[in-house]
């Protein structure tokens, strides 16, 4: 993608408060601090588009931001260690669970996985989880520029082979400071907007 304008449109915590603008959405999933509002930041070259923390779980909400006025990109909450009540956790798995199984906009899902410590099991839940529901899955490594090139090829490598047997694209491998696969991840999100 040349050129990217983006605008936050809000933050909801109801399917029924979401933008009566339809249009194709691209939803982001990950745990909480593995790096998802800074892919968000880095793929729209904004730095606070998402909202960024370094205390987990600091979205709660499904967050739409519009792109190029075409599509929405909607960053979902992050699920893992987040320090919330088991009342509010539920409640979050009830709203992503509704947005993703009810929704005939969303294009594709971009799981993010903190390339340090691969998938963790929850994050292959949330990916045989889309798989069964038929959603298209884009698994994106986060955080490529923590690790030394020889630690980085390594850690692809295992978290091809972890992968390999389920229904899902990619993965990629991605650095919000380096810039490190910016272009391909572009390059498949606009595959699944077409």
């Amino acid at each position: 993608m040349k050129r990217v304008q983006a605008q936050f449109v809000g933050s909801f915590s109801k399917i029924e408060q979401i933008p009566k603008r339809r249009l194709p959405e691209v939803a982001f999933a990950g745990r909480s601090n593995v790096g998802k509002s800074s892919l968000i930041n880095g793929l729209l070259g904004q730095k606070h588009l998402a909202k960024t923390s370094s205390t987990p779980g600091k979205t709660r909400q499904l967050n739409y931001i519009l792109v190029n006025d075409r599509f929405y990109f909607v960053d979902l909450p992050g699920y893992g260690y987040a320090k919330v009540s088991q009342a509010e956790r539920e409640r979050w798995r009830r709203l992503i669970e509704r947005y993703i199984t009810d929704n005939p906009y969303l294009r594709l899902v971009v799981s993010i996985i903190d390339i340090r410590h691969g998938p963790m099991d929850s994050d292959l839940e949330l990916i045989r989880w889309l798989a069964h529901l038929g959603r298209d899955t884009l698994v994106v490594a986060t955080k490529a520029d923590k690790l030394k090139r020889q630690q980085l090829v390594l850690a692809q490598r295992s978290l091809t082979r972890t992968l390999e047997q389920l229904p899902i694209h990619g993965p990629l491998f991605f650095s919000a400071k380096t810039g490190m696969g910016k272009r391909e991840l572009w390059q498949n999100i606009e595959l699944f907007l077409e």
